[in-house]
């Protein structure tokens, strides 16, 4: 639990939902961590009881408890309510309540501050089931594989049709297209190694606190809030350089309860999407536009697919998207 410096002082800010057991599981990896936050907000949205009552059985250092009222409930809104509760640090993390952290996440992430002092943003790496492996520069790739930075993984199935169809990015992970639909920062590699991107996710995610005196999260992505952390960090990137500290590692376990009906979250992956594409391009080519129309209505109709094959939430899925595209 030693420190670093004093000039790299961080809070820790989980905004939670009606998960008082997936918080615990956090906040106990948090206390496994070689690093320790110098304070600890939670800012508990939630209706029920259940995650105060949890946290008064259960002690954790430089903890501070939060509990909101509507007027602030929601991912962005509990965000800005947990900037201005926070203390005078230099970096402010944030962590979704449903990760879990590798022993020296906090240490990886914050020394990368140290390492690119320009650094106004730095993200973690979310392992997953996704099979990597290392390859010499000479390798030749298969039409199915996608290769970086001497590694190599399957595209997945969406990938390789969008690549069939010409739709695929041109861009590296981390980096949006004029046409937006990019690599997510789950196409970097395993190497630990830090890369510069222009946004990562913001459940595993940190800025200098310095940031928020210019900007805050947006409070038009309500609720779940899908792709804030997107807006945020494009808005950001105007202001220093962002960075995926590859060895600060966590696991994403994806806890459904708190999350929205499929219906409203696939409005949200077309309207929310097509929000913060504006935003990184306001004006885009004709080109753009089409194939940005072009990936959203083929993402919509697999997803029909996917409920004529089975999966019964699918079709409430496609039903979101439709209606998004008319917000």
């Amino acid at each position: 639990m030693k420190k670093l410096t004093d000039d790299l002082s961080f809070s820790l800010i989980i905004c939670t939902y009606e998960r008082d057991t997936s918080l615990k599981r956090l906040l106990d990896s948090v206390q496994e961590q070689r690093l320790y936050p110098d304070e600890i907000l939670i800012i508990d949205g939630s209706y029920s009881k259940e995650t105060e009552i949890m946290l008064e059985e259960h002690s954790y250092k430089n903890l501070k408890y939060f509990r909101v009222e509507e007027e602030d409930r929601g991912l962005t809104k509990q965000r800005n309510y947990g900037i201005k509760k926070s203390s005078e640090v230099a970096i402010i993390c944030f962590l979704d309540d449903d990760i879990v952290l590798k022993p020296d996440y906090f240490q990886q992430l914050i020394q990368t501050y140290q390492l690119i002092p320009e650094a106004i943003a730095v993200g973690g790496w979310i392992e997953d089931e996704t099979a990597w492996k290392t390859v010499p520069k000479e390798y030749q790739p298969a039409y199915d594989e996608f290769v970086i930075d001497g590694y190599v993984r399957k595209l997945g199935q969406r990938n390789v049709l969008r690549k069939r169809l010409g739709l695929l990015s041109d861009k590296p992970p981390g980096f949006m297209p004029e046409f937006s639909h990019g690599f997510s920062t789950g196409f970097l590699p395993p190497s630990n190694k830090i890369y510069e991107v222009e946004y990562f996710m913001g459940g595993v995610s940190s800025y200098k606190k310095k940031i928020f005196d210019k900007l805050g999260f947006s409070p038009y992505f309500e609720g779940y809030g899908l792709y804030e952390d997107m807006d945020f960090c494009l808005r950001a990137s105007n202001y220093g350089k962002l960075y995926l500290n590859t060895g600060a590692r966590v696991k994403h376990l994806h806890v459904e309860s708190g999350r929205p009906n499929h219906y409203k979250y696939g409005q949200m992956v077309v309207k929310n999407g097509k929000y913060v594409w504006k935003l990184k391009y306001p004006k885009p080519s004709f080109k753009a536009r089409l194939k940005w129309y072009k990936i959203s209505f083929l993402l919509a109709f697999i997803r029909l697919i996917n409920y004529l094959q089975g999966d019964k939430a699918g079709f409430r899925d496609f039903k979101g998207r439709l209606s998004g595209f008319l917000k």
